[in-house]
């Protein structure tokens, strides 16, 4: 698995990094949405540069342009809820993508312990064609790994691109190992230190979900 670190080379990707992560700036729900589409509009940017292309003619009002095109068929799936902004951005730079839908969640069977459980999905075919899956928050790699292995069985991807804006070492090695036999990409803002106890990304920024979309009970 290949893993590309955005942060790495300084730009505008630190700016909204740091707001989203900033205690202050990110208790204004639409201001952190805004933000988590914007990085996934950047992110889709750079994973468009790893594409294939071919030139096409175009017609303009004085001619024909020669313009390389991308050909690739694309589907940008989606962990919900937090997801959602992100899939937005992603979706705002492949506006003729397809959409792949996956509810996961933690189901915890004590104080510290938890299994992923996935409820709905709801995709077209990935034959042939390039998976962007977009979760926000790469903290144990499990749900992203699950879906990522659920979503086999309807159809063999030319490629997988995940694409992450925070992650931990802990959830990068666990989806390396879980899903090795799958050629994927993982494209992530920035890799944090660790998981605390509860299996939240430190220094992280919280929980992505309720920051744009309110508390759940």
């Amino acid at each position: 698995m290949e893993i590309i670190e955005i942060q790495k080379k300084a730009s505008v990707v630190n700016s909204y990094l740091a707001e989203i992560r900033d205690v202050n700036i990110q208790k204004d729900p639409l201001r952190f949405r805004t933000n988590i589409e914007r990085l996934g509009m950047l992110m889709a940017y750079e994973v468009s540069k790893s594409l294939d292309y071919e030139v096409r003619d175009v017609v303009t009002p004085l001619g024909v342009s020669n313009v390389n095109l991308p050909i690739d068929k694309i589907v940008v799936g989606t962990v919900l809820r937090a997801g959602l902004p992100m899939h937005s951005g992603v979706l705002n730079v492949f506006d003729r993508a397809e959409n792949c839908f996956v509810s996961a969640y933690r189901r915890y069977t004590s104080e510290d312990r938890f299994e992923i459980e996935l409820e709905y999905v709801a995709t077209p075919s990935l034959d042939g064609k390039v998976l962007l899956m977009v979760d926000p928050m790469l903290a144990t790699g499990m749900s992203l790994a699950k879906t990522i292995l659920a979503l086999r069985k309807y159809g063999k991807p030319k490629h997988v691109h995940v694409m992450s804006i925070i992650g931990s070492p802990e959830g990068i090695e666990n989806l390396k190992q879980t899903i090795q036999d799958i050629d994927v990409t993982l494209w992530i803002g920035a890799i944090d230190t660790h998981l605390n106890e509860h299996k939240y990304i430190v220094p992280g920024l919280g929980d992505a979900g309720d920051l744009a979309f309110g508390c759940k009970i």
